[in-house]
């Protein structure tokens, strides 16, 4: 016969622990679980190529919460098994007690094994699939971080695409280990209580040495040679005339094993470039210093405004980042976006001056949100061109085009990141070489002409473009002179032309 659960213990014989009961047996499958998950998810954190901060999320937050949980259901399990064996201590105390001596019980027991421990092998796969999971791009740009649903789209159309978020970044190191630690736990926090800034500022001031991670893959020793582009762009007159530059960049000088030259040799391992900019977004550079690292010689350049030394510790040296600063993120100004879909054949150029009209429907101030864009693009060039035959293509393209381009809840485009590429819409390369910046012996930093950094090989439309020049063209402005005091970015600024 089986013991009568119901009856009260034989006098004199040791009471039972509190802690001897379902509940707390529940309780303890939970919290041996959560500390296996996390043992296993410290391991795979501590010893993986890849220091994830959001892993750290899991594995210092999450995991330790179930463990947590399953003590709290445990001690909750002895309090209630105390509560009712005093309650009813002459009728039934045992009420939830473990009875191995009772054969249903003995039975339930088995079967509450085999869950247990398929419970284990359950947490031990799904902390190794959250630990690949939590690295990959998907996780960063639509679970945890549905708030850079921009970045995320430039992301997937970028040069980068095919490169997981963290190897970039994320540091590697103790200290980029706990500072990546505490960034994804603050990530989190503002996420949750939504209180992150809009726009997300930006440089990164967290990001990873370019050395750690650029030069994993572009190799520095092998800049050389020259790029060949070409550049299509559409006036803004009514006949949307074609006008293209084809040029080449020199990106190096040298030859493999010779001293980097070109472009690239602002970050010559025989000089170091080092600058101070006043604005947090890195644009308005007002000091610089050049050293030889072979003579220990140095030259400080400072443009009129600026007297005395940059403040201590904002002294920043110049590497890949400083130029390519938007290497997986870009966001294309409204003029390139419209002018790729023309060149493309997507947008038609039938239509009369699209390219100005298409922008400026993109910038309307009276879109402020994503969700009523479409609307009011198609009520903007319907205005424009009626029932024109190429008016419906038109609308869808642009209208995708804003969906890939413009970001009005989280107030991101091209205007408040600035790509230093370059300088048509941004001031660029002319951060430092604008003629403004000087020693106090007078030595000024050569300002860039035409030809410092690329040879114009063909400009203008049809027929211009199919003769090419060895030893390259002077540019010729489509609109005529202009004040060479000026910059580009003085008067282009990505949508409608003049500032």
């Amino acid at each position: 016969m089986s013991a009568d659960l119901s009856s009260p213990p034989p006098s004199g014989a040791k009471p039972r622990s509190h802690f001897n009961n379902w509940i707390t047996a529940i309780g303890a499958v939970l919290a041996v679980g959560a500390l296996f998950s996390f043992a296993l998810l410290t391991w795979m954190d501590l010893t993986g190529s890849h220091k994830n901060p959001y892993l750290g999320i899991l594995t210092y937050l999450v995991a330790p919460g179930f463990l947590i949980a399953g003590i709290g259901i445990m001690l909750f399990g002895a309090w209630a098994q105390r509560r009712w064996a005093i309650k009813h201590a002459a009728t039934m105390p045992d009420k939830w007690r473990l009875d191995f001596t009772n054969v249903a019980q003995r039975r339930m027991l088995v079967l509450f094994g085999t869950c247990g421990v398929g419970f284990l092998l359950l947490s031990a796969f799904g902390s190794y699939q959250t630990y690949h999971y939590a690295e990959s791009t998907q996780f960063c740009g639509q679970v945890c971080h549905s708030a850079m649903n921009p970045e995320f789209t430039t992301y997937q159309r970028g040069a980068h695409a095919r490169v997981d978020c963290v190897q970039c970044h994320v540091g590697s190191g103790a200290t980029a280990f706990i500072q990546a630690k505490l960034n994804g736990t603050r990530q989190l926090i503002s996420f949750t209580l939504d209180n992150y800034r809009r726009p997300i500022p930006t440089p990164v001031h967290n990001l990873r040495p370019a050395r750690e991670t650029c030069e994993k893959c572009h190799w520095p020793e092998k800049f050389h040679g020259n790029i060949d582009l070409t550049f299509d762009h559409y006036l803004s007159k009514k006949n949307n005339d074609a006008y293209g530059i084809r040029l080449l960049l020199h990106v190096n000088a040298g030859r493999p094993g010779s001293p980097i030259g070109g472009i690239h040799w602002h970050v010559s391992p025989d000089s170091a470039v080092e600058y101070y900019a006043a604005d947090e977004k890195r644009q308005d550079i007002v000091w610089m210093r050049v050293t030889n690292k072979k003579d220990g010689s140095n030259r400080v350049y400072r443009n009129q405004e600026f007297k005395g030394e940059p403040p201590a510790g904002l002294v920043r040296q110049m590497d890949c980042i400083d130029c390519h600063n938007r290497p997986a993120h870009v966001f294309p100004t409204a003029n390139d976006a419209v002018e790729k879909a023309m060149a493309l054949g997507t947008l038609s150029s039938k239509l009369p001056n699209i390219k100005r009209t298409a922008v400026q429907a993109m910038i309307q101030k009276e879109i402020v949100t994503t969700g009523e864009a479409p609307g009011k693009i198609a009520e903007f060039l319907r205005g424009k061109y009626k029932d024109a035959a190429d008016l419906p293509g038109a609308i869808a393209e642009v209208q995708k085009i804003y969906a890939t381009t413009l970001f009005p809840e989280r107030k991101a485009d091209w205007r408040v990141y600035p790509n230093n590429i370059g300088h048509k819409d941004w001031p660029g390369c002319f951060r430092c070489h604008d003629d403004k910046h000087q020693t106090e012996q007078g030595e000024k930093v050569r300002a860039s002409d035409c030809n410092s950094c690329h040879t114009i090989m063909a400009q203008g439309k049809g027929p211009e473009l199919a003769t090419l020049s060895g030893a390259g063209l002077e540019f010729k402005h489509p609109d005529g002179a202009y004040d060479v005091s000026l910059t580009c970015a003085d008067c282009h600024n990505g949508g409608i032309q003049g500032k």
